[in-house]
């Protein structure tokens, strides 16, 4: 493997110069430089860098002293931060908040992550009256996400109900001169603060992204920075045995006949780690085709939860059942901050039956064949989650470039968010057959077949059932005849009619 393992410690090497690393997008990639500024291939970059991380320590610094205020409340202090975003713009915060966020935070955070109305609902419900001293960070390199757009316009318009002013609560992390960016500079936002092109979603956490939500909770984000940047500096060398990432990758690669990687780790701190890797790994390993245009169909399926709990839920079948898998053991040494422990019973305390229960499913998996990794850490600091980021960026880098793909572009992500853009399309035409027919007088109910015909799709006749059907649901058709459990049964139409769209 030593030639291969060159040829990666190479690529790395170059891609930290500045290389091309997404050439569908023409863009570098540049992660690592946001814990080291100096590696920058340029001081423009470099001053970007640090100008950014300088901004938001001191915007977070005067939240958090209550130098900033709520507009509503100008004796008060900002209570609550509600971010907005998805993807690497959610789960990155997400795990470093459930990992390193005091038991009581200077600000208390919540995430509203997808575009599930009842979800977005529940969030700003729970935040109650303080909504008033909620600060609102909306997270999107665009502004066109629309999962993000949609969380954007519903807390807007939860804010209008409550005659508050978004605008001085509101504060966004995109990229300069964006939708998002501009309209944040128009309507007079609190703050702005810029995501990077060459930084990727998987890869943002140790930017404003992930950097500004934690520092609203009390956490030490220099600490972080440093905990990456001492692990990138150990996984630069080129001497196999001591580079923590490529022997994690080097393991990866020789399990890899095991596709699914599951993630346990001993702490209920990092319970949100395997979620966070689910991205990571999954949308940069999982590939179509390799750099030569062969198909390949790489991948690596992770999931996991936390130890001993999964021991109670699917060890079993990990130990006994299919094998197709290999385990990663997250250990934490340290159970609690000195001074706090104390035995259940003689010579023995509550974490020791956790470090029982892991090496002894460690064991035991062993002694089935089955194979795992353990990553060891002392404690749950702001410098070790740092650091176990920095490993697995890097792993993934060196990983992908053993078995010979890019991990830095996503072209299925996009094919994806063009297929959810396709079906919106079709909904608007059949809401414009379905209106037409509903404004003649009598209404005419139309089937399935008659919506497909009109609308020109017959070849999409399921997806326009599934349209009506959750239309139906949500009151905005009605369903004249049949039920939709029998398609072919069923007679729709709308229950008002729009002359507006009518006549355009």
């Amino acid at each position: 493997m030593e030639p291969r393992f060159q040829a990666a410690f190479k690529a790395m090497e170059e891609l930290e110069k500045g290389a091309i690393a997404n050439p569908d997008e023409g863009r570098m990639v540049g992660h690592y430089w946001l814990r080291n500024p100096k590696l920058a291939p340029n001081s423009f970059l470099r001053l970007q860098i640090e100008n950014t991380l300088e901004a938001l320590l001191k915007f977070s610094n005067d939240v958090v002293s209550g130098k900033i205020k709520p507009p509503s409340s100008p004796e008060g202090r900002f209570t609550q931060v509600l971010s907005v975003g998805i993807g690497g713009s959610a789960l990155g915060p997400q795990f470093v908040a459930e990992a390193l966020a005091p038991d009581n935070p200077p600000l208390k955070i919540r995430f509203i992550d997808n575009t599930d109305p009842a979800g977005i609902d529940h969030q700003i419900a729970q935040l109650g009256p303080e909504l008033a001293s909620t600060l609102v960070i909306v997270i999107s390199k665009s502004g066109g996400t629309p999962e993000t757009r949609n969380g954007l316009l519903e807390v807007q318009k939860a804010f209008r109900e409550a005659g508050l002013n978004f605008a001085k609560q509101g504060v966004a992390i995109t990229q300069e001169k964006s939708l998002l960016d501009n309209t944040a500079r128009i309507e007079g936002w609190l703050a702005r603060f810029p995501m990077f092109d060459w930084v990727g979603g998987r890869t943002s956490e140790m930017s404003a992204v992930g950097l500004l939500p934690a520092a609203l909770q009390g956490i030490d984000i220099k600490e972080m920075l440093t905990g990456g940047h001492l692990m990138d500096e150990a996984n630069r060398t080129t001497v196999l045995r001591n580079n923590p990432a490529a022997l994690l990758a080097l393991c990866w690669y020789w399990a890899s006949d095991c596709v699914d990687m599951v993630v346990l780790p001993y702490k209920d701190s990092l319970l949100l780690f395997s979620r966070y890797l689910q991205q990571l790994v999954m949308e940069s390993i999982g590939k179509e085709f390799d750099l030569n245009g062969n198909r390949v169909n790489q991948g690596l399926t992770v999931y996991g939860n936390k130890g001993s709990t999964d021991q109670h839920a699917y060890i079993q079948q990990l130990r006994d059942g299919v094998h197709n898998f290999f385990v990663t053991f997250i250990e934490v040494l340290r159970d609690r901050p000195p001074g706090h422990d104390w035995e259940l019973e003689p010579g023995v305390t509550c974490g020791d039956y956790l470090f029982g229960m892991l090496q002894g499913t460690r064991s035991a998996l062993y002694s089935n064949e089955r194979e795992s990794i353990t990553v060891t850490v002392e404690e749950v600091t702001p410098r070790s989650v740092g650091a176990l980021i920095g490993l697995y960026e890097r792993a993934v880098g060196i990983y992908a470039s053993l078995v010979n793909i890019n991990a830095y572009h996503q072209p299925g992500v996009e094919a994806g968010k063009k297929a959810a853009g396709e079906v919106l399309a079709l909904q608007k035409r059949v809401l414009a057959v379905l209106n037409e027919a509903s404004c003649k007088d009598p209404v005419e109910p139309l089937t399935l077949e008659e919506v497909a015909d009109r609308c020109h799709a017959t070849e999409d006749i399921e997806m326009i059932y599934k349209i009506i059907a959750h239309m139906a649901a949500n009151d905005r058709a009605i369903i004249a005849e049949g039920n939709c459990g029998s398609p072919r049964s069923i007679k729709v139409f709308l229950g008002e009619c729009n002359v507006d769209a009518l006549y355009g």
